[in-house]
């Protein structure tokens, strides 16, 4: 059973209440119809800000449970990651939920540039990485894929396999499908309409 297109049939029963009470956080503390510039550069009606509900703490608990629901349908990743600064409270919450569920990964964080001192790498957390390691790739919201993409590409730069991409809200604007031009599929938990009609 795979998520494929955002649906709650993509979750066990218990789990479709957690889903139901998600989405309504993210509805209220994240969602906003209004005019905005994405970080993509295009113009759009409504902004979805994850991180107001990935940083609330039932919105934490939330994150990591339905995620690894997620994770556990499919192949189980050696580790998760993904691009600061979205990425880093969902990663922080799979990897702690994990272990709760007997089954623990690490979490790394990708830079957006590489430290500027000391080390001067692009990713936090490598001591818990090994190259070879097939991890899941964990986006907020997915617009333009570019995002995705540059976190596929620094992770495979630096030795590890990208097995799965999954995020929290897939936009409908071509992201997915850049995404799925350079070989890989991303997997969503809600779709923009499931937001905009929660």
């Amino acid at each position: 059973m795979k998520p494929e297109n955002g649906g709650s049939a993509a979750f066990p029963a218990d789990l479709r209440r957690d889903r139901s009470r998600f989405l309504s956080i993210l509805k209220e503390k994240s969602y906003e119809k209004r005019r905005v510039i994405l970080s993509s550069g295009r113009e759009s009606d409504f902004y979805i800000d994850c991180r107001q509900t990935t940083l609330d703490a039932e919105g934490a608990v939330l994150t990591g449970r339905l995620f690894c629901a997620m994770l556990e349908a499919g192949e189980r990743p050696e580790a998760v990651g993904g691009i600061t600064l979205g990425a880093d409270p969902i990663v922080t919450a799979v990897s702690i939920t994990s272990v709760l569920r007997g089954w623990p990964v690490p979490a790394f964080i990708i830079r957006k540039e590489p430290k500027k001192h000391g080390t001067a790498q692009w990713i936090e957390g490598t001591k818990n990485l090994r190259p070879g390691m097939r991890v899941a790739i964990l986006e907020d919201v997915v617009t333009t894929g570019a995002s995705t993409l540059r976190a596929i590409e620094r992770s495979v730069l630096s030795g590890l396999v990208v097995a799965r991409v999954l995020c929290l809200v897939d936009r409908n604007e071509g992201g997915a499908d850049a995404v799925a031009q350079a070989g890989y599929r991303v997997e969503p938990m809600f779709l923009k309409e499931d937001v905009e009609n929660a």
